[in-house]
């Protein structure tokens, strides 16, 4: 993971790449200072929603590989509709993420 710091006068934000691919998926990472979105990122953690979902080649495997570096689910690798196979894991910065295998 390669993280890239941009700032304004007021605020500092990330942004993440992959090391293993520099030119794929970037996501910035954003404070959350709004109070509005902040009662939303709570409830919807409360009520066990993911924020986001990623596609991931394989579930089962991504699950065990963040497993081992120290990842939380809150939902093991489950089947849930046809060939549709989900993660659920807590960031540790408010948010459930998703990841899923179709």
């Amino acid at each position: 993971m390669l993280l890239f710091l941009g700032s304004t006068t007021q605020y500092r934000w990330l942004t993440v790449v992959s090391s293993d691919d520099q030119n794929g998926t970037e996501l910035v990472l954003e404070p959350n200072d709004n109070p509005a979105a902040k009662k939303y990122q709570k409830a919807i953690f409360e009520q066990s929603i993911p924020a986001t979902s990623f596609g991931v080649s394989d579930v089962r495997a991504e699950h065990e590989r963040m497993k081992k570096l120290g990842v939380k689910f809150t939902m093991e690798p489950t089947e849930v509709m046809k060939n549709v196979t989900i993660a659920v894991f807590d960031d540790t910065c408010g948010n459930l993420i998703q990841i899923q295998q179709t």
